[in-house]
């Protein structure tokens, strides 16, 4: 079928809503994943769709054994950084945990996670197979996860099937209130009871310093693209020798006519993973993650001194842990929805009002409460930030203490 040239046409020049060094981007998802100089120029050059290719050694035909550009390499020292020791890059961090619930467990199996684990690793454990049970977390305001419950779970799945989970999985930061769970506390009861831990990093490594081995990781995930300057889909998953064996295993596949065998492919990697562009940028950001996050401290102090700020407005409180240990962050703001039942605009006023101002990233039409993001913000974008909100209030006569 021919498709129209004016429908066509609709992709050409395609533009973003907005640029990068024209706006503030307030975005959760988008902070960790901003592109460095050095990526922007990667894709140029390894845009192309099989771009990393062309080196490929003929006899494993395997992404992880190119030396130029030196992915193989890179491997090594990416599961050196998360001090794991063994890395894949896959598309994306939901893949990773896919990956791990496939390879620990079977049909029918449970993994335990916490009740506020990204919606992904949820979907993932059933794609597996897999049951979860929950870890109950203390509701609001601080919505702080039982980690000494993981134990108390362990003991429902065994009296209900006979047997441990298949895994346990912990949310390093959770995606709603960036809460920082303590990943050794999880560490200790999996341990004990022998059962494979995961920690799902998709919002810690790569903007703060992480070490799987000192955290009592066995299978590390995290996302590229959130968190470590690289364009999507990228994801990370890293583990421990112990299970090297097992993650990546050979595939064993003959065809019953041509005998066909592909035994140097990897079969959870499906021969192979990321290839081109997603994958260079990973590696062209790589040098500026491994320096950024030895300045975690004082991103902390920046969104400790914005949330502080902004409470002083009426009506304005931070959810989730005190005090904050992520730049990823919950605000409940009764105050700007109740603007928002009398204004013209309802809830899309404070979008409205935000980009006037060259700021973006908070959720069109939410004011009742929003997330936002401050990692790598200037002290001057911070203090914007913080001037623009303050302005928004005096507009619509909201007291500032």
């Amino acid at each position: 079928m021919k498709i129209p040239q004016d429908r066509l046409n609709r992709y050409v020049g395609m533009r973003r809503d907005f640029a990068e060094e024209e706006y503030i981007n307030l975005q959760p998802i988008q902070r960790g994943g901003i592109l460095t100089e050095e990526a922007r120029r990667a894709i140029l050059e390894f845009g192309d769709g099989y771009s990393t290719c062309d080196w490929c050694p003929p006899k494993t035909a395997r992404l992880d054994m190119i030396t130029d550009p030196p992915i193989q390499q890179f491997y090594q020292d990416l599961a050196e950084f998360l001090g794991m020791d063994v890395a894949r890059v896959v598309t994306r961090c939901r893949e990773a945990k896919f990956i791990a619930f496939r390879m620990l467990g079977g049909a029918g199996d449970y993994v335990v996670l916490d009740s506020t684990a990204h919606y992904s690793s949820y979907i993932a454990a059933e794609l597996a197979e897999l049951r979860v049970k929950e870890v109950p977390n203390s509701g609001p305001p601080e919505y702080r996860v039982d980690l000494e419950a993981y134990a108390a779970k362990i003991d429902e799945v065994k009296k209900e099937t006979g047997k441990l989970p298949a895994a346990l999985l912990l949310t390093h930061i959770d995606y709603l209130y960036g809460n920082l769970n303590d990943a050794k506390v999880v560490a200790k009861i999996a341990k004990e009871c022998k059962v494979p831990y995961i920690l799902n990093c998709a919002y810690s490594a790569g903007i703060m310093p992480i070490n799987g081995k000192e955290l009592g990781a066995d299978v590390l995930t995290s996302s590229g693209h959130k968190s470590w300057a690289a364009s999507a889909p990228t994801g990370i998953l890293a583990f421990n020798k112990s299970l090297e064996e097992k993650f990546t295993a050979r595939s064993k596949m003959e065809g019953d006519l041509t005998k066909r065998k592909f035994g140097a492919k990897e079969l959870a990697m499906l021969g192979c993973t990321v290839m081109g562009a997603p994958l260079i940028t990973l590696m062209a950001s790589f040098p500026e993650v491994v320096k950024r996050v030895e300045r975690w401290g004082e991103e902390v102090e920046k969104v400790r001194y914005l949330v502080a700020e902004l409470e002083r407005i009426e009506g304005i409180k931070q959810m989730g842990m005190r005090p904050k240990m992520h730049t990823l962050t919950h605000m409940e703001t009764e105050s700007f929805y109740k603007v928002s039942e009398t204004h013209k605009r309802k809830g899309y006023f404070l979008y409205d009002e935000l980009r006037s101002r060259k700021i973006v990233g908070i959720q069109p039409g939410l004011t009742k409460h929003f997330k936002l993001n401050t990692y790598g913000l200037t002290w001057d974008q911070i203090r914007y930030v913080r001037d623009a909100f303050f302005e928004i209030a005096k507009k619509y006569g909201l007291k500032i203490s």
